[in-house]
């Protein structure tokens, strides 16, 4: 990963993160400068960000918003007090409400990203300071140290590019800590088309099958914030397996970006998960990536057992045969 350390100091009133990439300092420079690209990867995953403004220039504002998957939002605001291309800038980085303003109580930080180059590529120091012990103490009960290092460790496909990052290899899956784990899945195709496959029911049953054998006996797709839905499987003759199906509830939608749903096994009393579900598009490409929150780390390691990832890679690959050939 490529965050080796995340420190306070209380003495100093700071929060220092540091990370090493095999890209040069000018690509990060891009990455942290491109709102587009920015927004892939500053919020932890299940709280990805949108920058709404960004004026880089000194005396200028960006803006952001972080999205949580029950539709929760936090807001943030930075302003440019220095800009030294490509080496780094600095800003003021605040907690603000839907209008742009400081929340009160909420402290106000000084932050600046250097860019320094190594002998294997790059290295990033992020240092925060603050103007009191407790408004770093309250940042860091506010989880900030895993935060950032969820949300930097992301950074490693943005420099790459999509292709060279997950082309060729399949579905990828990350467990993250107990209770999340992350899905990936490059597919040749446009986000649109990709999106449609994963919310229509016609598409779901031609693709979304698992091993070859099954076939969906039941997909009733309700893609509304608060509309249900139930998809099940059944073998075909000659296959041997019982059938089985989910159910759940869509909690947030941003199409064709991102879907959050529950889920629950149907028929049992099996705990439901939460499912993050977000495409993005480059080149022509598609990346799918699945956020699955469990209630525990038994649980996840429960569903993994099965197979589900095995069988998340025969239907993505029936999906390009089929869906998008």
């Amino acid at each position: 990963m490529p965050v080796t350390s995340v420190d306070s100091d209380a003495e100093a009133l700071t929060m220092t993160l540091v990370a090493d990439f095999a890209a040069g300092p000018e690509r990060l420079w891009q990455v942290f400068t491109d709102p587009r690209q920015l927004e892939r990867f500053w919020g932890p995953p299940g709280w990805p960000a949108t920058f709404s403004t960004f004026d880089f220039e000194r005396g200028g504002r960006a803006r952001y918003a972080m999205a949580s998957p029950t539709g929760e939002i936090a807001r943030g605001s930075w302003e440019f007090i220095d800009i030294d291309e490509p080496r780094g800038f600095e800003v003021v980085d605040s907690f603000v409400d839907e209008n742009g303003d400081a929340i009160p109580g909420m402290p106000a930080m000084r932050m600046t990203f250097a860019f320094d180059q190594t002998d294997a590529g790059s290295r990033l120091t992020n240092v925060t300071y603050f103007d009191s012990l407790e408004g770093l103490e309250q940042v860091l009960a506010m989880g900030a140290v895993e935060g950032s290092t969820l949300a930097i460790n992301q950074l490693d496909a943005v420099l790459q590019g999509l292709r060279e990052f997950a082309q060729g290899k399949g579905t990828q899956l990350e467990i993250l800590d107990d209770q999340h784990v992350r899905i990936t899945r490059l597919i040749e195709g446009p986000r649109e088309l990709v999106w449609r496959a994963h919310v229509d029911p016609d598409l779901m049953r031609q693709w979304m099958l698992g091993p070859d054998g099954w076939r969906m006996s039941v997909a009733e797709v309700d893609v509304s914030v608060g509309g249900d839905y139930r998809i099940a499987w059944e073998p075909e003759p000659g296959t041997e397996g019982e059938g089985f199906g989910f159910d759940g509830t869509t909690l947030l939608i941003d199409e064709p970006r991102r879907i959050v749903q529950t889920e629950h096994m149907t028929g049992t009393d099996f705990p439901s998960t939460t499912n993050d579900l977000s495409f993005y598009e480059e080149d022509g490409a598609t990346l799918v990536t699945l956020l699955i929150e469990y209630p525990d780390a038994a649980t996840r390691d429960t569903v993994l057992a099965t197979g589900m990832v095995d069988g998340m890679e025969q239907s993505f690959e029936r999906m390009e045969r089929v869906v998008l050939a």
